[in-house]
């Protein structure tokens, strides 16, 4: 009977080579595919949400939803800070959007933060806060106010749910409210004719506050240079899509 030969060390190390080179080639690629169906989902949630933010103003004389959330008769309602998820939840279900959309899960990133239910916003412009400086005749309140609905951003991924909507400055080169970066270095953001979109980051500064802590950003960051970011496309992409236009003459990069 024939001695069966064992595997040398030199062989046994060959083997675990090839298979940490196996797995340092097949873990990105698995870590980008789950990453990829997280986006996907993610922009199926603000396809689902924009085409009830048009079935509710087709249902209401074209009065858009308001987008404050802070409002008892809000998209959804903000119910506090720090409640439990079946509060958050009761605020989601008031809100006057689930009746065309309703699924709890619709209203979530896959990325979301844990803890919280709703992580899309509405954009001021969309029938939003007021008090942006340059904005009162901006501000669209019914969506035959809408030019090239293809252009103009309703919603976006921010993360988590404020009591307010989401803020951009319109007459200055800079944040307000954090961007974030949801999918790897951008985010997914849906338009009032009810298409969702991936938009990827090109300034590295966008990234940059897109990782701050968001506590500092409500506090510090938002009211320092760090908020100030001149001839960031990014920057200038957003506010158009907000806002239709710039209300000042950008820098050059």
């Amino acid at each position: 009977m024939a001695k069966q030969r064992a595997f040398t060390l030199i062989e046994l190390l060959v083997v675990i080579a090839i298979i940490a080179i196996l797995m340092a080639i097949l873990i990105p690629a698995l870590q980008r595919a789950r990453e990829q169906g997280k986006r996907a989902s993610c922009l199926n949630n603000l396809r689902q949400l924009a085409m009830a933010w048009i079935m509710y103003a087709d249902e209401n004389d074209d009065k858009i939803v308001h987008a404050d959330t802070g409002r008892n008769d809000a998209w959804v309602r903000w119910l506090g800070r720090g409640v439990s998820e079946q509060t958050q939840i009761t605020g989601l279900k008031s809100g006057l959007l689930y009746p065309y959309c309703p699924d709890v899960a619709l209203f979530k990133c896959p990325t979301g933060i844990r803890g919280e239910t709703v992580t899309y916003a509405i954009v001021d412009a969309m029938n939003g806060y007021e008090g942006i400086p340059g904005t009162k005749s901006l501000m669209i309140y019914r969506r035959t106010q809408i030019r090239r609905p293809n252009e103009r951003m309703v919603f976006l991924d921010e993360g988590r749910l404020s009591p307010n909507s989401w803020t951009i400055w319109y007459d200055q080169e800079r944040w307000w409210d954090q961007i974030t970066a949801r999918h790897g270095d951008g985010t997914n953001v849906a338009f009032a004719d009810g298409r969702s979109e991936y938009w990827k980051w090109k300034d590295p500064r966008t990234v940059e506050i897109a990782e701050m802590d968001y506590d500092y950003w409500q506090n510090t960051g938002r009211n320092g240079g760090q908020s100030n970011s001149p001839g960031n496309p990014d920057l200038h992409k957003v506010q158009r899509a907000v806002w239709s236009k710039l209300g000042y003459t950008p820098s050059n990069p």
